[in-house]
């Protein structure tokens, strides 16, 4: 089973928040970052799913070339493969975030490996805009679940609930499809010194293409690395996403 979590780079909660001088956006220079936790609950279902049933996970994320530390705490976890679609750091809302993302799902159908699942977190941590999922299912067509709290595949597809006002509601589809999580579907592993070890690995950085941050459906490739094996299975890591770039993540 092939499948695909999108996760955010996102301020640590617990700082200070402050602006930048123009009082437009949140100054982040001096802030930590993590991934956020309905995503990191995302990453460690897929996970879970690919243990019990075979198959690969991918993760992405759109963001900065420092967003890569965000992509080694997902492969510390057990992903396989990673994807960045780097962009100029400004924030994107939520059409062009899932523009790219279907085009990165697309791509991967045009090259034979395309994804069974794709799984988001309900809400981003820091916007809370709940929107990326929906318009990732809608432009490819598949069915899509949000707010899920348990998720089971079965033989003809996938079985989801979630709580919604004291009732619990179940959801019965067939895939490939988009499903979204919340946290405590799922109590996350802590990474251990092998998988943080297998995370860092990888080339230096080589040519990368940018996305356009902002601009509609806009992004022009990207990266993708899976650690511990190149293009020839034997070490540094192999680039296959977007136009053709060399590199794993720096």
């Amino acid at each position: 089973m092939e499948i695909l979590v999108c996760v955010k780079r996102v301020p640590m909660v617990g700082g200070k928040i402050v602006l930048t001088a123009g009082g437009q956006e949140v100054e982040t220079r001096m802030s930590g970052f993590a991934i956020s936790p309905h995503e990191e609950c995302a990453v460690e279902e897929a996970v879970q799913i690919t243990e019990r049933l075979g198959g690969m996970v991918s993760v992405l994320t759109l963001g900065p070339a420092a967003a890569a530390d965000q992509l080694r705490e997902a492969l510390a976890l057990g992903a396989k493969r990673a994807v960045l679609l780097e962009t100029d750091g400004r924030e994107w809302g939520p059409i062009a975030t899932a523009d790219a993302i279907v085009a990165e799902a697309r791509r991967r159908a045009d090259a034979g490996q395309g994804y069974d699942l794709v799984l988001l977190g309900n809400e981003a941590a820091d916007t809370g805009d709940y929107q990326v999922g929906v318009r990732v299912a809608h432009a490819l067509g598949w069915p899509c679940a949000t707010g899920i709290k348990n998720l089971e595949i079965v033989a003809d597809g996938a079985r989801a609930r979630r709580e919604y006002r004291g009732t619990e509601e179940l959801f019965e589809f067939g895939l490939p499809a988009v499903i979204t999580v919340k946290e405590g579907i799922n109590l996350p592993r802590y990474p251990s010194l092998p998988g943080r070890l297998r995370a860092a690995q990888g080339d230096p950085p080589g040519a990368r293409d940018r996305a356009e941050a902002g601009h509609g459906a806009g992004h022009r490739g990207g990266r993708c690395a899976r650690p511990g094996q190149g293009a020839g299975g034997d070490g540094g890591a192999a680039v296959t996403s977007g136009a053709a770039v060399s590199g794993g993540l720096p």
